[in-house]
């Protein structure tokens, strides 16, 4: 077969089936090695039909980095499979109008297709697929370990509801208040769920942070997230009924003297109990009023200050003043105590609610060097400062007053320091059909009951008229399932009606990787010693605060309880950018989406994979162009035509020699192998691609037109260096022009060239040479040549003596390893 064009479609399809007949891509996991690379890329959720441009450029430059690594003489596990539960995929099924279950399957077998059609070297044996039983049956197992350490515990508390999914959301998963799946405005609900105690790990995740090599922004995501806050916890005794108090949590005990009032969040349990007969029924249109707005809403800094007083009033732990309880919507249930001590003249919230309401501000703190009249204020000072007007406290600095001032609080038994934290529990009750079923039951007489281990999985029924989301959890109204035993006194008991969280599927998934074929156990404690942590792990930075934060809060759990060997799940994490179209994001609205499987039709796999890694930094994300990708595939076209004029047969020995090639064309091969290598090591695939480019220039001027030369083993060692290369970013063309140019087994058990230091060293420059500042020769110059040398090679350019003809030298400015300008007249 001979073409000057890249026959992409039967080489793309042979060379997958030949990598599965011998087992390229097997990896022996029970084998130990002390060069383990294990690389992970997020799994897919099977949402639609098929895969969209993003899980190419995921998936694409991740499997050229492990392929990389693997010619680097590393023992690489790069496994993938499907998250198969939850949101995206049921809204998928209502959409086209089947059961989750069928078009789930049916997505999942066609993606991977596609999956395999990118020429990733997964290792299929090893896939998992969480919404199948064999996999959530360890999904169970893992919140009975939760149950019994005291960790997954069901009780009352607001939540984020989505009026459009008809589903709580973690906190993790609403945006400034809008949900990240259907992008309806979150409400507050109050119900029961089951909770994850998260909270009880905050400093261990923190701590954590220390020590893995993750991007900058997304550590101070999960700081942030995680909010430790040191402070003082301050009890308000309810006045008349001291048994009876408010508590509040503040970074800033220093400023206790100057609250004026005390404002409860409108969901608070305390506002009914509190409220006045007089003020019932102002206060209770308010709550009713304040539960419709959404939490931005609420929490708007451009928005007016709105409240009621409850009648009642509280007394303050050190001056024992009387202090008015309001009730406001800038305050949050979920946030904190859902209770603020207010400071107006201290903080702006506080003073902004205070000016709306009428009510009385105390400067208490003042800056350093000035004081402050509370008349003249037009916003709150929020510095720390020197204390004032705080009895004892006065004249100490913000910084020692906060420390006295909650010992003093311990001292008198209403408050203390403390330490707080912005993370919430991971609320993981789901009210929908598709997910994971909650292994508990609850017996009227035993109360919540896990299902034994031995009785797991306990399965998601099949059978079901109406899935669809209705604000109940669609299982409830299954009697036949929802009826069953307690496993302790044997009476009747009813199952829990909703499923988890699907962040739950994958918050171990990277663990059961390495036993997906194993049934008796969890874990495999041998391959885990073997292979964990994860070496790279590859996905979006919108993850930040979901699924990064929860996988590690798995992964340490587990740690702690003995099965698994590492706290940490992965040592480095890359984000990948985002690809734009003609400057946008790419969205259906706008009608710029762009298909893969057109461009693979098109110009094959290889190309469009290896022109997303080209568009730019992996990073940062690139700009699609229909036109760029046709760079790409000249490219490959022109190596092929080097590999189909160099001729089939056997290959060579040995390397490419100096003396078989011009200086330029063997000083840019060893610039490329450094470079290649160089730039995989870093993700840096658009210039690694970039040097392999010149590489090929620079072949094409060196052969020119002698078929000798294109025929020669000189050609043949380069182009075996090239194939070498190539492979990585375009895996069926690197394995073809490999066995085209003799090569035997695959390419990919190859050693990876290594690049001749010497070869690097410039003997050369090019000099720049100027007759009166306009430019008229360049010529090569020894790159040690001093000024003298420099001039007069100049001088001796027959260019130059053209442009001096008839003139005088006046002067020479000679710019070493740059430029000569000879200045005449």
């Amino acid at each position: 077969m001979s073409s000057d064009r890249y026959p992409f479609r039967e080489t793309e399809e042979k060379w997958r089936e030949w990598w599965k007949a011998q087992g390229v891509h097997e990896v022996d996991l029970d084998t130990p090695s002390d060069r383990k690379k294990y690389i992970l890329v997020m799994f897919s959720y099977p949402s639609a039909s098929k895969l969209h441009i993003g899980h190419w450029w995921n998936y694409g430059p991740t499997d050229t980095y492990a392929r990389f690594l693997r010619m680097n003489g590393f023992h690489v596990f790069e496994p993938m499979g499907f998250d198969s539960f939850g949101l995206p995929a049921e809204a998928y099924a209502i959409k086209v109008g089947s059961h989750p279950k069928e078009v789930t399957e049916t997505s999942i077998a066609y993606i991977q297709e596609q999956l395999e059609a990118i020429g990733a070297m997964y290792d299929w044996r090893f896939r998992v697929i969480t919404s199948r039983p064999e996999y959530y049956k360890w999904t169970q197992w893992l919140f009975l370990q939760l149950y019994k350490n005291g960790l997954a515990v069901q009780k009352d508390g607001y939540v984020n509801w989505d009026p459009i999914a008809q589903t709580v959301l973690a906190n993790e998963q609403v945006v400034n208040g809008i949900s990240e799946r259907s992008g309806a405005a979150v409400v507050q609900r109050k119900m029961k769920q089951w909770y994850f105690r998260i909270t009880e790990y905050a400093d261990k995740l923190l701590e954590g942070l220390q020590d893995l090599d993750w991007p900058e922004s997304t550590i101070k995501r999960q700081q942030n997230w995680i909010g430790r806050s040191v402070g003082a916890n301050i009890r308000f005794p309810v006045t008349g009924q001291e048994e009876q108090s408010i508590d509040v949590f503040t970074t800033r005990p220093d400023t206790i003297y100057g609250v004026t009032y005390v404002v409860l969040a409108p969901e608070h349990d305390l506002v009914n109990e509190l409220t006045t007969d007089e003020n019932r029924e102002e206060v209770q249109a308010y709550v009713t009023q304040a539960g419709r707005a959404t939490e931005v809403e609420r929490t708007s800094t451009t928005r007016e200050k709105t409240g009621v007083f409850t009648g009642a009033y509280v007394t303050h732990p050190l001056s024992g003043e009387k202090l008015p309880v309001w009730v406001a919507d800038y305050v949050l249930a979920t946030y904190g105590t859902g209770a603020v001590m207010a400071v107006p003249a201290h903080d702006q919230r506080d003073f902004e609610f205070a000016i709306a309401q009428g009510l009385p501000m105390k400067v208490v703190i003042r800056p350093r060097n000035s004081s402050l009249d509370v008349e003249e204020m037009r916003e709150a000072f929020e510095e720390p400062g020197i204390m004032m007007d705080s009895e004892t406290f006065s004249g100490l600095r913000s910084e020692d007053g906060k420390k006295v001032v909650a010992e003093k609080l311990e001292e008198r038994g209403l408050g203390g320091p403390r330490v707080t934290y912005r993370l919430r529990d991971w609320s993981i009750s789901r009210q929908r059909y598709w997910g994971c079923p909650i292994p508990v039951v609850h017996c009227e007489q035993c109360g919540v009951v896990p299902v034994p281990e031995d009785q797991l999985p306990v399965e998601l029924p099949e059978e079901i008229e109406e899935y669809r989301p209705k604000g109940t959890s669609p299982l409830g109204a299954l009697d036949e399932w929802m009826n069953t035993s307690c496993p302790d006194c044997g009476g009747p008991a009813r199952r829990d009606p909703d499923t988890m969280d699907t962040f739950v599927d994958s918050s171990y998934y990277h663990l059961r990787y390495l036993a997906a074929n194993d049934d008796t156990q969890p874990f495999n404690r041998e391959r885990m010693e073997q292979w964990l942590p994860i070496d790279v792990y590859v996905g979006g930075p919108e993850h930040g605060t979901g699924h990064l934060i929860y996988f590690r809060f798995i992964t340490r759990f587990l740690h702690e309880l003995g099965w698994v060997p590492e706290p940490e799940p992965a040592k480095k994490l890359i984000h990948q950018g985002i690809i734009t179209h003609a400057g946008q994001r790419m969205s259906k609205s706008k009608g710029n989406v762009v298909n893969p499987d057109v461009f693979v039709d098109e110009y094959g796999s290889d190309v469009f994979r290896m022109y997303l890694m080209f568009m730019g930094d992996y990073r940062e994300g690139g700009d699609w162009s229909d036109e760029g990708i046709t760079g790409i595939d000249r490219f490959i076209n022109r190596i092929w035509r080097l590999v189909e004029q160099a001729g089939e047969g056997s290959m060579p020995d040995g390397d490419p020699r100096k003396e078989d090639y011009s200086d330029a064309l063997y000083r840019t091969l060893h610039q490329a192998i450094a470079s290649v290598s160089e730039d995989l090591h870093h993700f840096g695939f658009n210039t690694a691609i970039s040097r392999m480019m010149e590489l090929v220039n620079e072949t094409y001027r060196w052969a020119g037109d002698d078929q000798a030369l294109h025929r020669s083993d000189a050609m043949k060692r380069l182009l075996r260096i090239l194939a070498l290369l190539v492979a990585p970013f375009a895996p069926h063309f690197g394995e073809e022009i490999w066995h085209r140019l003799g090569g035997t087994g695959t390419v990919f058990d190859q050693i990876w060239p290594v690049h001749d230091p010497d070869a690097l060293v410039t003997k050369t420059i090019t000099l720049v040479v100027q007759v009166n500042g306009k430019v008229r020769d360049k010529l090569e110059a020894p790159v040690d040549a001093d000024e003298e040398a420099l001039k007069e090679l100049a001088i001796s350019s027959e260019k130059v003596q053209v442009a001096m003809r008839g003139k005088t030298l006046r002067k020479a400015v000679v710019v070493p390893g740059k430029l000569v300008n000879l200045v005449v007249a």
